[in-house]
């Protein structure tokens, strides 16, 4: 493996505090009025605790209900903002569906009733996707995720093979030098996408349209792939928080999703009391 190659492994650094960024909880009262804020979620690791599996995760019934409660206060600008595909979101949420960024900003829908739109991100090569799919052979456990604009490895299961996944991944990057592709390292997954859009440029789409454009903006996530988000925030005067781990130009920080549900159960109460002050 290359220097390059070694770089895009997850590393002690994406995981480890920073002390000197971040270093207090989210307090609620850096947030303005729900009215002129944009709630932008990630799910995973953020307001979902991990499961051994993608398909295992649990939505807590309580989260659902803030969840419909913050879109409503909002007057409807709250958006999910995922690497899972929008079906994937929908069907964890069933039989609610929210305004979401999909497939780190491939798809991207204004309205929980409306349609989804591609974010102009063409979806992965097939002959590439076949290749990649190929990897998930090398050890049982390894789990394929195929969100059509990028396929997942997953190896929770199988945290032996994270090496052998990364060097077969690096070793079809080198025989395919200009194929237009990201690799995105995660907890214990590594995802590759077509290059050329991020989380970050379906966030930006999202706050051009209403309800959301105009309002102050605070985004909460937890991975490596969230700093892209982190990083715009203030370019729309807007805030970010992260999950499990203190990341650089963070307002705040959560121990875990368990805290998050907490927060935006108390942003409810507190927009609530302001409202009859």
């Amino acid at each position: 493996m290359t220097k390059h190659d070694v770089a895009e492994m997850p590393q002690e650094d994406d995981i480890t505090p920073n002390a000197t960024t971040g270093s207090a909880p989210a307090p609620a009262s850096l947030i303005p009025p729900l009215d002129r804020t944009a709630v932008l979620l990630d799910i995973d690791g953020t307001l979902l605790d991990f499961a051994a599996t993608p398909r295992e995760v649990w939505v807590p019934p309580e989260l659902a209900t803030t969840l419909k409660q913050l879109h409503e206060r909002t007057q409807g600008a709250l958006a999910l903002v995922s690497g899972r595909s929008l079906n994937d979101i929908d069907l964890i949420f069933a039989p609610e569906q929210f305004p979401a960024v999909g497939g780190h900003g491939a798809e991207m829908r204004l309205q929980p009733d409306s349609e989804a739109v591609a974010a102009h991100a063409p979806p992965l090569d097939k002959e590439l996707k076949r290749r990649l799919a190929a990897i998930a052979k090398l050890s049982p456990g390894i789990l394929l995720e195929d969100k059509g604009y990028s396929l997942a490895l997953h190896y929770r299961l199988a945290p032996q093979a994270e090496r052998a996944i990364y060097e077969a991944v690096s070793l079809i990057r080198a025989e395919l030098p200009n194929a237009p592709i990201e690799v995105l390292p995660g907890k214990s997954v590594c995802e590759i996408k077509h290059s050329g859009f991020t989380k970050a440029t379906g966030v930006r789409e999202l706050m051009t349209h209403e309800p959301f454009k105009g309002r102050r903006p605070f985004f909460i996530g937890d991975d490596v792939t969230d700093e892209t988000v982190f990083a715009i925030m203030p370019d729309f005067n807007g805030l970010a928080f992260s999950v499990g781990r203190r990341a650089t130009g963070v307002a705040g920080h959560f121990d875990g999703p368990s805290d998050v549900r907490e927060f935006l159960a108390q942003l409810l109460d507190d927009d609530r009391a302001v409202g009859l002050s």
